[in-house]
């Protein structure tokens, strides 16, 4: 089992995620995808809710790809981005909408991120697999955060 950083940059999608439990990719991204089982933590920008002067980016909740990734019969669209591939989620909870653990706090401490001076080009993609000790570390941080999704999927509604 491995553990992804879901990275998601819009409301929108965020929303479908968390309320229809899937994940989807855009048709460019087609490996270092999640597979069945792998744990999933969602990774909210700091422009996700188009005030990146007030947000920050937070790991927010946290999921299992109960699916393997594989072609949409129809695709999603958001704006003008298509998204031809997905999978089935799991969310096991999430932090309460402007909550969850702040990476860039975290930096300094994850392999997955070698120079923290440039930790954010590693972010410009839709799935980041993380190492064992990290993934650990932003479970652990992220676990007392956690509500059920029932009780705060309205927060994230759009």
């Amino acid at each position: 089992m491995a553990t992804h950083l879901i990275i998601i940059s819009n409301r929108e999608p965020l929303a479908w995620v968390l309320e229809n439990q899937r994940m989807a990719f855009p048709a460019r991204r087609t490996t270092g995808l999640p597979e069945k089982g792998d744990e999933i933590l969602l990774y909210t920008t700091r422009g996700c809710f188009r005030n990146p002067g007030r947000d920050r980016g937070r790991i927010m909740g946290l999921a299992t790809a109960t699916s393997e990734v594989a072609a949409l019969p129809t695709p999603v669209s958001f704006g003008e981005r298509d998204f031809t591939s997905g999978c089935t989620l799991q969310v096991h909870g999430l932090a309460p909408r402007h909550e969850g653990v702040i990476l860039a706090d975290l930096v300094p401490q994850l392999q997955v991120f070698p120079d923290p001076k440039t930790w954010s080009v590693r972010m410009r993609r839709a799935s980041l697999r993380l190492p064992a000790p990290d993934a650990d570390l932003l479970c652990r941080e992220l676990q007392p955060m956690l509500k059920t999704r029932r009780s705060v999927l309205g927060q994230y509604a759009v």
